[in-house]
């Protein structure tokens, strides 16, 4: 009788492990890799619009990527919250600043960590600006920098807090 229960101990931890095994291998990896997959694709097109809207400074065009909650450290004073908030703060920068221009502006990103809907980017940023027509153009190279995004409904994704070195 002690030898059945012993075999049949044996069988069941045999059976589940190879279960869970087969489980993880068969049904969860390409499912994960398959939204990876999406995700960091949706999260490049993003790259490329916040280096288009960065390149022409409009207003709207940089508000729109953001989430509707987000907040942005990049802006002078305290943190700057809320995309109406953002928005307001785009305009002003704008309208004070008529002939600042950005005339290098691309991300390196290093590392990107995604879980459920939000996303932690590292890298670094390199950028030449103009804050007049007259002025000297102004080069920050290699600037370390942090991004949480966050996916939106439709899959796209959007910045939700942008922080500086």
């Amino acid at each position: 009788m002690r030898r059945i229960s012993v075999f049949v101990t044996i069988a069941f931890l045999a059976g589940l492990g190879v279960g869970l095994a087969a489980r993880g291998v068969v049904v969860a990896a390409p499912q994960q890799n398959d939204t990876r997959a999406a995700d960091l694709a949706a999260i490049e097109k993003l790259h490329k619009a916040d280096e288009d809207c960065t390149l022409t400074q409009d207003p709207n065009c940089l508000t729109a990527l953001w989430s509707d909650d987000g907040i942005n450290l990049g802006f002078p004073g305290p943190p700057v919250v809320g995309l109406k908030a953002i928005g307001e703060a785009y305009a002003k920068f704008r309208t004070e600043r008529p002939d600042f221009q950005v005339l290098k502006y691309s991300t390196d990103i290093k590392d990107v960590q995604i879980v459920d809907e939000w996303a932690i980017e590292v890298g670094y940023t390199d950028a030449t600006f103009k804050m007049s027509a007259t002025a000297a153009p102004i080069n920050f190279p290699r600037t370390k920098g942090m991004r949480l995004l966050k996916r939106q409904s439709d899959g796209s994704w959007k910045f939700a807090l942008v922080g500086l070195k």
